[in-house]
């Protein structure tokens, strides 16, 4: 009996990208990632409601300044958040635009 290659029998099929799908698919993931931490999901929360200097958001989470300070910029980079500084206080905000857009994003992905 002729013995069969394997290679024969499962063929992988390989899937090619496009660029934009590269690229959507990156933007899903540093968004979702942006959010991949309860607190930063209570920043985001926080925010839907006002604009907020730093020290108001300080003072609603239980959280070290230093480390309000690396979730918000993980908001930011992620372009979730703005600041703005006002003098000596900098104020943070919702950046409504990318919000619609991760919910574009997100929408995409379910069935």
């Amino acid at each position: 009996m002729a013995r069969t290659n394997v290679k024969t029998l499962v063929r992988k099929k390989t899937t090619v990208l496009s660029r934009k799908d590269e690229l959507l698919n990156s933007e899903t993931a540093l968004l979702c990632n942006a959010l991949g931490h309860p607190m930063r999901v209570q920043i985001l929360r926080l925010l839907l409601d006002r604009n907020c200097i730093f020290g108001d958001l300080a003072r609603q989470l239980p959280l070290a300044q230093s480390t309000i300070s690396q979730h918000l910029s993980i908001l930011k980079e992620a372009g979730l958040v703005s600041r703005e500084s006002l003098g000596k206080h900098t104020c943070y905000c919702i950046e409504c635009n990318q919000v619609e857009r991760l919910k574009g994003l997100i929408g995409e992905l379910c069935c």
